[in-house]
């Protein structure tokens, strides 16, 4: 089918979209690849379209009557289609509503000189009658000899200018002609089948999600499902917590079948009488009932606030099975605990779906299951909190979201306002964090982007209050001992309620590191009392699996190793993998953490190797004690200090085969390693652990201020 008589047949209400698709969410960049690839004559994908007289509920205000006939539905290129259809025609195509469009992706411009694309940039594009919006040359608004009399207007014009010019325009004007490849579902196809061959397509792609997907086989049994849904999220988004229809399918999911991984649980249409019912209560009672309660109890004031939405599935299921949906107030407080944790120890960090199976297995067969999911979360990472953990981390590590409803919780104020920080925000967050000590003078202070550590000392966590937008809009680049002394005179409670240091000796530059020093001392101190303060918790004997772990992924506190010596791609002895197990020690040892775990046998793909190969070039018959033997030589070769009280070596069999845990404690001392350059000079290199892998700080300036920050104080 050509592009031009796809517009014609949107336009004249012959192509459809059902109602069971998503919302138009392409952004500017795919727009651009698009027609990029159009213009080049590249393969752009094909449409899969389903003529039928029975068609599902159609988007758009069009119903479909039986005096139309058979008509024709997008079931796979609606984005690549609505794409075209906005930049060719400007508009909006009539099977969506402006609010379904995420992002507006018209207003494309092409050089008619360079053929490339871009979004309007004015000094670029202002002065330069090359660029050109798509839009108008499509409806015809601009023509070539446009072009050519601005350009005139600016000098003599070339021959093979103008003639560029002309050929390059009708490159563009015949996109309308191309030919978009079709494949047509027949029309003796039923609802379920063609969703069925839509699922299968998109399965083998990236294009939807598992919920995106079961959504439209809800919508095949139940074809209002996603009106509601959506007309939930809406009401819920003015609140605040616009809740995504992923989030709704999983919840579905969690309610019905005490599961959070396996969508094709909820595909068929045997679920139709459980799915609705479900929804029925999701919606009357229980999305809002935890809404108010994360409000009420939690301090939550918004969706933004909470870094992983998933923690919100066990609740919802705990909530939906108890009487009345309602809890009591231990159970609420048990379950706040919980949440909390949850977020602060990043619960649903990696492999959300496969802990939520396991987490919603607790809800349904525990009495007090919020209880031992405290305790899973305490045998993967220690609750307490300790100073340290604040050092170096921004805004975006979730100790900040904590430290936030902590602030709400003891109705702590607005520094500047002197306005309760806890208060009832609607669909737009309007909280806002602003730097204690400015940037500006950290920056001219020693403090500048180039130095990794001492910048992010800057943006620590620990330099952050929260404000109100209006105060956040007006205060001034005041110096830290100026702004706090102001408002310690305005709001005398305001700067102990942020857990501010009152040391005014600490409020000067030159004691920079000295506040965040204290401050995370005492935000650590009054962040532990908070949590253990809320309900006492007996924490349970489950144990976390170790196949669990290695699921998780690697991070932080966690590493993987396939080997320790065999080279598997050389089939011999490599003892620069030894090297490799050793700098992961020392990373560990050096870092801002509390140390960590490397696991020997597990490769980076998740795949347990075992140690058998490892074992047979050890001497003694290899084994486990000859392999711990081993390690422990190469701990003392390298580093001849005492360490065995912090590096913990055990054995674990899983999936039939042996593999090796290694538990570094946080070091009291810097371990450096010591290597062979690439002209074989020895030299040591100082690894700490970042994000999840283990990395040499290089500067001899920068390696100093890191162990004078992180061991001064072991």
């Amino acid at each position: 089918m050509r592009i031009s008589q796809i517009i014609d047949k949107i336009d004249d209400n012959q192509l459809f979209v059902p109602a069971f698709q998503r919302e138009f969410v392409w952004k500017r960049t795919q727009a651009k690849d698009l027609f990029s690839s159009l213009l080049n004559e590249y393969p752009t994908g094909t449409l899969l379209t389903w003529e039928t007289t029975g068609p599902p509920e159609l988007k758009g205000s069009r119903k479909y009557s039986s005096e139309m006939g058979a008509i024709k539905l997008i079931l796979d290129g609606q984005q690549r289609i609505t794409t075209i259809y906005m930049l060719l025609t400007g508009k909006i195509p009539p099977y969506y509503n402006p609010e379904e469009i995420e992002n507006d992706i018209r207003g494309l411009y092409v050089n008619l000189q360079s053929m490339e694309l871009e979004y309007y940039k004015k000094i670029t594009m202002e002065n330069n009658p090359f660029w050109v919006d798509l839009t108008k040359i499509f409806k015809g608004e601009v023509r070539g000899r446009d072009i050519r009399k601005k350009l005139e207007e600016q000098g003599p014009l070339h021959r093979e200018i103008e003639d560029l010019i002309d050929d390059h325009y009708e490159v563009i004007r015949s996109i309308k002609e191309r030919e978009f490849p079709e494949q047509t579902i027949p029309i003796r196809a039923k609802i379920n089948e063609a969703i069925d061959i839509f699922y299968r397509v998109n399965s083998s792609g990236i294009n939807l999600t598992e919920a995106e997907l079961a959504l439209a086989q809800i919508c095949g049994y139940w074809p209002s499902a996603r009106k509601l849904l959506k007309e939930k999220r809406l009401k819920l988004q003015e609140e605040g917590f616009g809740f995504s229809l992923d989030f709704m399918i999983y919840a579905i999911l969690a309610v019905t079948h005490d599961n959070g991984s396996n969508m094709k649980l909820i595909h068929g249409s045997e679920n139709k009488d459980k799915v609705v019912a479900a929804w029925e209560v999701l919606d009357k009672y229980v999305l809002d009932y935890v809404v108010k309660m994360l409000r009420s109890h939690a301090f939550v004031g918004h969706i933004d606030e909470i870094n992983s939405v998933f923690a919100l599935i066990p609740v919802i299921s705990f909530v939906y099975k108890k009487p009345n949906h309602k809890l009591s107030e231990p159970e609420i407080k048990r379950v706040i605990k919980w949440f909390y944790y949850s977020q602060l120890r990043q619960r649903y960090v990696s492999q959300s779906p496969q802990k939520l199976d396991k987490d919603l297995k607790i809800v349904k067969h525990k009495d007090k299951p919020f209880a031992e999911l405290l305790t899973l979360i305490e045998q993967e990472r220690k609750l307490e909190i300790t100073p340290g953990e604040f050092e170096g981390r921004d805004i975006r590590h979730p100790l900040f979201s904590l430290m936030r409803w902590y602030f709400k919780s003891r109705k702590a104020l607005c520094l500047g306002t002197g306005l309760e920080l806890h208060q009832k925000m609607a669909k737009k967050y309007t909280l806002e964090r602003d730097h204690i000590f400015p940037y500006a003078d950290l920056q001219s202070s020693g403090y500048p982007v180039g130095n990794r550590i001492k910048y992010a000392y800057a943006q620590e966590l620990t330099n952050r209050v929260i404000l109100t937008e209006c105060e956040y809009r007006n205060r001034s680049d005041s110096s830290a001992k100026d702004y706090l002394e102001k408002v310690d005179q305005n709001f005398p409670s305001a700067l102990k309620l942020q857990s501010i240091p009152m040391d005014k000796s600490l409020w000067e530059m030159n004691r920079f590191e000295d506040f965040l020093a204290a401050r995370r001392s005492i935000l650590a101190k009054e962040l532990n009392e908070f949590l253990e303060g809320i309900t006492e918790v007996i924490l349970g004997e489950g144990t976390v699996d170790l196949m669990d772990q290695i699921k998780d992924g690697e991070h932080g506190g966690l590493e993987f190793k396939s080997t320790l010596r065999w080279d598997a791609a050389k089939g011999s002895v490599n003892r620069e993998l030894e090297k490799v197990v050793l700098k992961s020690i020392a990373a560990f040892n050096n870092g801002q953490g509390d140390g960590g775990r490397l696991i020997i046998g597990v490769d980076d793909e998740e795949n347990i190797v075992g140690l058998e190969q490892d074992y047979s070039t050890l001497k003694d018959g290899g084994g486990k004690d000859a392999f711990e033997r081993h390690i422990r030589g190469l701990i003392q070769k390298e580093w001849d200090v005492e360490l065995s009280s912090r590096i913990i070596v055990s054995f674990e069999e899983v999936s039939g085969e042996d593999v090796c845990l290694i538990d570094v404690s946080r070091g009291v001392e810097p371990l450096y390693l010591n290597t062979r350059n690439e002209h074989g000079q020895l030299e040591q290199k100082f690894y700490v652990r970042t994000g999840n892998s283990s990395q040499p700080i290089t500067l001899l300036s920068e390696i100093t201020q890191y162990i004078n920050s992180r061991f001064k104080n072991s």
